[in-house]
């Protein structure tokens, strides 16, 4: 089974870089981040450069397994050597997996060091994806820069921080800016496995351009103490979700004020919390990153 699906992993990793008749690849070379490719009725494929959460989901395709379980599973190691050896061209497409850092880890994952280091100083800077209260769904820079693609009609894609400006699922979604913490959770989990293997060795910018370096635990950490600003009280009293909410009867009736309310999705610049309030499914996973912080 264990072999079955390290197939299934390499057979996504090479469907990622053959979109299309001219096996365009997801990563873009150019601007290091991975874009959706649409392929059109001529047969002609078009990366699409929205900066997206898109972009960033591939850095949750990782997993650490230490040698004394890898040397217990017989056939899996046999046949994973096998692939390695017959399909260099499937190797060459994830991380290499025949070499251990200094306690025994292996590392699982599409993303080699180069396009990991690439992808963080996007994800990191906070004029794209890094806000005071986590990651953003959509790029800061696409607000002065907007997504243009033609194709039946005029299609364009902008940075919106809060509710969405369309009719679109709604109205009441947004994924072109605020803050999910779903997946912000996997963006910390995800880090937090990288440096099982990386160690202290590697450290990068945080926030990027800052000249300050935190090595992948520590840069969690801070992700996690971002995400949890949005819980905490501003400088007038009031939970960071709820800043600017003036009229709601909650932040300021006594059996209200006190108890935190759930927000499906948060604004990308200043933490308002958006859509259903009692979003305990997904947003209550702030719970679990205060007990992982260390």
């Amino acid at each position: 089974m264990v072999a079955k699906f390290f197939r299934h992993f390499l057979n996504i990793a090479w469907a990622m870089h053959h979109i299309g008749k001219k096996d365009i690849s997801l990563w873009d070379d150019e601007d290091n981040f991975y874009y959706d490719v649409v392929e059109m009725d001529s047969g002609m494929t078009n990366r699409l450069k929205v900066r997206s959460l898109v972009g960033i989901i591939p850095l949750f395709a990782v997993e650490i397994i230490h040698k004394d379980l890898f040397e217990e599973l017989k056939d899996f190691r046999r046949r994973a050597a096998d692939i390695v050896r017959t399909r260099p061209d499937l190797a060459s497409l994830i991380s290499n997996i025949e070499e251990t850092n200094e306690d025994g880890n292996y590392l699982f994952s599409i993303m080699r060091g180069f396009r990991l280091e690439r992808l963080l100083r996007r994800m990191l800077d906070e004029d794209e994806f890094l806000s005071d209260y986590g990651i953003r769904s959509l790029s800061k820079y696409h607000e002065e820069h907007p997504f243009i693609f033609k194709h039946h009609g005029h299609h364009q894609i902008q940075y919106e921080p809060g509710e969405s400006r369309s009719n679109m699922f709604g109205g009441n979604s947004n994924w072109r800016g605020p803050i999910w913490l779903p997946l912000n959770y996997m963006i910390i989990q995800s880090l937090r496995k990288y440096y099982l293997f990386y160690g202290d060795e590697y450290q990068y910018e945080f926030p990027f351009g800052s000249g300050r370096k935190l090595n992948l635990k520590q840069i969690a950490n801070e992700l996690s103490r971002r995400l949890l600003k949005l819980f905490e009280r501003n400088e007038v009293g009031k939970f960071q979700y709820h800043a600017d909410d003036e009229n709601k009867f909650f932040t300021k009736d006594e059996h209200f004020r006190n108890q935190h309310f759930f927000y499906e999705f948060f604004d990308g610049d200043n933490g308002r919390g958006l859509g259903a309030s009692h979003q305990t499914g997904w947003t209550a996973l702030i719970a679990n990153l205060i007990m992982e912080m260390d």
